[in-house]
């Protein structure tokens, strides 16, 4: 007998707490506080991290639970609007930009690269669709630019000169050249700079206020400091199309709003909602993970074994093969979607499961391992599903 990841109600209608925000330091012990610290306290002991923000939603309420510190030096505290860097769980978002591209009559995601880079023709990636670009599939872009390319002119002639390694659509590379550069090409069809479209558009209409690519001054109180293994202060470091790749900053509040957007997207424009609904199509499949646009998509029940492997190193960093889908696959009531994301100094985490109404979003200022971050995040719903008594 094991237990089910199931619907929470019966656990949240007992909380005391309201459904605004309820942080670690509130005196009135609930239930879900409790389980939250059993899982979050010894993460953060074991790893040494300053501070995390945890955000849950289901059926609508949301709930914030914050941790430690934002900055050591001033010991400003977290909470659920101190902004985080979420590296590439940012992918998530700019996967979101293009998919409206496409749904405001700007693009197609069969389009051709060169057809929105007229610089790209006579390469290798003239011919590549953004769709294999976005799902990093159009033929081995590897996980980093070179040292070498700095600026727009070199990288130009990066992705002119560069081979693919396999035929596109065969194989998955994680690769940031690869979704970045459909971040560029969106941004590009849409007429503007991708930082302006983000912080201009798309955040508004997903409604984060407080999201941002560049931070401006007003907001730099807000933004956490990361923190290397020894402790040093790092924010992430400026590189080509990082905007595009790994460059949002959010916080627990904003991100949890991202989750219930892709929960009900009823409540966007219909333009909206058409992207939500293709970032959440099943496009490859790599092993026992589909991947979406920006989102990762997986059989719900799950284990935590399974989402533990595909978040793993090796598939950031090796090819695998994949195999499209055919037609593609709209199935959310019967997915659990994820993705990571890291920056030098921070680490991140969103799941949310469409059937059972139910998001978790996990933000901290040290970059600690996927799988830790998994563990917690399972260990959270795994307890949560439990409570309910329901069990197989």
């Amino acid at each position: 007998m094991h237990a089910k990841i199931i619907a929470l109600p019966a656990l949240l209608a007992a909380l005391t707490v309201g459904a605004g925000t309820c942080t670690a330091a509130e005196t009135a012990p609930n239930a879900l506080q409790t389980l939250v610290d059993a899982n979050i306290r010894p993460l953060m002991a074991e790893y040494d991290i300053a501070g995390m923000a945890v955000a849950i939603t289901h059926h609508g309420q949301a709930q914030h639970f914050n941790y430690g510190l934002a900055r050591l030096d001033d010991q400003q505290p977290v909470t659920a609007d101190t902004l985080f860097e979420i590296g590439s769980l940012s992918k998530t978002f700019t996967a979101t930009l293009a998919a409206l591209a496409q749904a405001t009559g700007k693009l197609t995601l069969t389009d051709s690269a060169g057809k929105h880079w007229p610089e790209l023709r006579g390469s290798q990636l003239e011919h590549a669709s953004l769709l294999d670009l976005g799902t990093y599939t159009a033929g081995g872009l590897p996980l980093q630019f070179p040292d070498h390319v700095t600026d727009q002119a070199s990288m130009l002639a990066y992705y002119r000169q560069w081979q693919p390694a396999y035929g596109a659509g065969s194989h998955r590379r994680y690769s940031n050249p690869s979704i970045g550069l459909l971040g560029l090409l969106a941004a590009k069809s849409m007429g503007q700079p991708f930082p302006t479209l983000m912080q201009g558009t798309l955040f508004p209409a997903l409604g984060m206020p407080h999201s941002y690519i560049q931070v401006p001054a007003a907001q730099m109180p807000r933004y956490a400091y990361g923190y290397s293994k020894d402790n040093q202060p790092l924010r992430v470091t400026p590189g080509m199309l990082d905007a595009e790749a790994y460059g949002v900053k959010t916080s627990a509040r904003d991100m949890l709003r991202f989750i219930q957007a892709n929960l009900h997207p009823a409540g966007l424009s219909p333009d909206l909602q058409r992207a939500i609904a293709t970032t959440q199509t099943g496009y490859y499949r790599i092993g026992e993970m589909t991947q979406g646009l920006g989102w990762e998509r997986y059989p719900y029940p799950t284990s935590l074994a399974r989402l533990q492997a595909g978040n793993s190193p090796a598939m950031a960093l090796e090819a695998h093969n994949a195999t499209r889908l055919a037609p593609a696959e709209f199935e959310p009531g019967d997915s659990l979607f994820n993705k990571t994301g890291s920056t030098g100094g921070f680490g991140a985490y969103a799941v949310f499961i469409p059937s059972q109404d139910l998001g978790l979003v996990l933000l901290a200022n040290k970059n600690y391992p996927n799988a830790a971050r998994i563990k917690a995040a399972y260990a959270i719903l795994t307890a949560l599903a439990k409570s309910t008594g329901e069990s197989e």
